[in-house]
């Protein structure tokens, strides 16, 4: 693994924070779990950082749950992460006050959680303790004996790391057998959401992904050279639309920042895209080629990749059908070692040799005993790591080594095609939107109602 995929966390808060990346909002709008572990530095271990506007006091309790107290400097460091979080997102800062209340009522709502998990009888074993540990570490792209280390030099003891991973893991526990295990989804609901979504023409509701060839043009360019670049651009998109690959084309002809990703913006809402964009390819389907149009940045050949109403599924979706090889380090087998070893792999496949052998040779994926095919793949079937990597190589192009949560890579894209979602597929798709949403919905309720119960004692602010 690279130094800059290892030391890209310099400090424990900043491993909590990518972890967790779950924005901080009012208690109204409760974020449903992500599926990621949530952990918080206990009270007494949280160094605050040296340029923090509040210094070290006294611990006092701001606030009783059932008996079970509240500190000060439970709050406060969880107060400060948020601050952090806040920043480096960009978001508008609330006042310090404000910012401290919902720190302190997601506390208190945390602990409540907990307390009526453990109530339940569940338990958590060491095992998947354990496996919480690993799972936070190959997220982060570090071993887990960096991991350690870096709890030590920020003052938080490993065991007390490993407690509260498993308080996170009972909670989370306790959510899905009273919330996400209850929550069904009916045929006859199925049939109103597609019929709802059917009848919406607000673009405004509509989710595009589109994918872009930018052939930039220099300011105050001269006429000629104006005219050139748009032979350029007028090249490219007769190419997307005689066949010819465009994620090909965007390495080809692209200077956008997209390019890594094969030219493609990601789904989003049409609101985000600019008007231009959204004029030229209002009557294009799944696939369609517009331009090349103009802007103050140059012409642009654009391809809609993939249009559906929101929560929706697309009836048109592009698959990818690719293989990789996997290197799950080890005691044995160091990151280090492991890079170099798929390195080599790389070279051995360019030079001639064939990757589905060196799969079956080498791989640690169950995809091992197929060469390392993982079969036609619609989107959002891969974690994002993997899928990032994956979007941004033309057929036949082979990745260099990349990290994901699992382990290291090679990926090889062998070929790309638009498929048709069966109908039996969309309703699936239908059925998952829905699911997902219904369990939004009682997770907030669920919060709500045991807060609601919990007996709650303020005493001192957060200071």
């Amino acid at each position: 693994m690279t130094n800059n995929a290892t030391h890209k966390l310099t400090s424990i808060c900043l491993l909590v924070t990518l972890i967790t990346a779950v924005p901080l909002q009012a208690q109204a709008q409760t974020p449903r779990p992500s599926g990621q572990l949530r952990f918080s530095s206990p009270s007494a271990s949280a160094p605050v950082p040296r340029d923090s506007p509040v210094q070290q006091s006294a611990d006092f309790i701001v606030a009783v749950v059932n008996s079970e107290p509240i500190t000060n400097n439970d709050v406060r460091s969880k107060l400060l992460r948020a601050e952090q979080q806040l920043t480096q997102q960009g978001a508008v800062m609330p006042p310090r006050a404000e910012l401290a209340r919902q720190v302190l009522e997601r506390v208190i709502g945390d602990k409540a959680q907990l307390q009526e998990a453990k109530i339940s009888g569940l338990r958590i074993d060491d095992n998947a303790v354990t496996g919480a540990v690993e799972s936070v570490a190959q997220q982060n792209q570090i071993s887990v004996e960096e991991l350690r280390r870096r709890l030590v030099a920020d003052g938080i003891a490993y065991n007390i790391f490993r407690e509260q991973l498993r308080d996170e893991l009972l909670v989370s526990r306790f959510r899905q057998r009273e919330v996400d295990a209850r929550v069904k989804v009916t045929d006859l609901e199925i049939d109103q959401f597609l019929r709802e979504q059917a009848a919406n023409n607000d673009v405004s509701s509509m989710d595009i992904n589109l994918a872009q060839i930018l052939v930039a043009v220099p300011e105050n360019a001269a006429p000629e050279q104006v005219k050139a670049l748009q032979a350029k651009a007028q090249q490219a998109a007769d190419k997307a639309r005689s066949g010819v690959d465009f994620a090909v084309l965007v390495n080809e002809f692209s200077e956008a920042s997209s390019r890594t990703a094969g030219g493609q913006m990601g789904l989003r809402n049409a609101e985000r895209y600019p008007t231009l964009f959204l004029d030229a390819t209002k009557d294009l389907g799944n696939g369609g080629i517009a331009g090349p149009i103009r802007s103050g940045a140059g012409f642009h050949v654009l391809k809609v990749v993939e249009k559906r109403r929101t929560g929706t599924p697309g009836i048109n979706i592009t698959q990818t059908r690719a293989r990789h090889i996997l290197l799950r380090p080890s005691p044995q087998l160091n990151e280090a070692a492991a890079e170099q070893k798929l390195l080599d792999i790389k070279r051995r496949v360019v030079a001639g040799q064939d990757f589905a052998a060196l799969a079956k040779e080498n791989s640690d994926d169950g995809s091992a005993k197929d060469g390392g095919d993982l079969g036609w793949a619609n989107p959002g079937m891969f974690v994002p790591e993997f899928e990032q990597v994956m979007n941004s190589l033309a057929p036949g192009q082979i990745s260099e080594p990349f990290a994901s949560r699992f382990g290291l890579h090679v990926l090889q894209v062998l070929e790309r095609r638009e498929s048709q979602l069966s109908n039996r597929e969309q309703r699936e798709l239908a059925r998952a939107a829905l699911r997902e949403k219904k369990q939004e919905d009682a997770y907030a309720l669920w919060v709500q109602d045991i807060r609601g119960r919990a007996y709650v004692e303020y005493r001192e602010p957060v200071q």
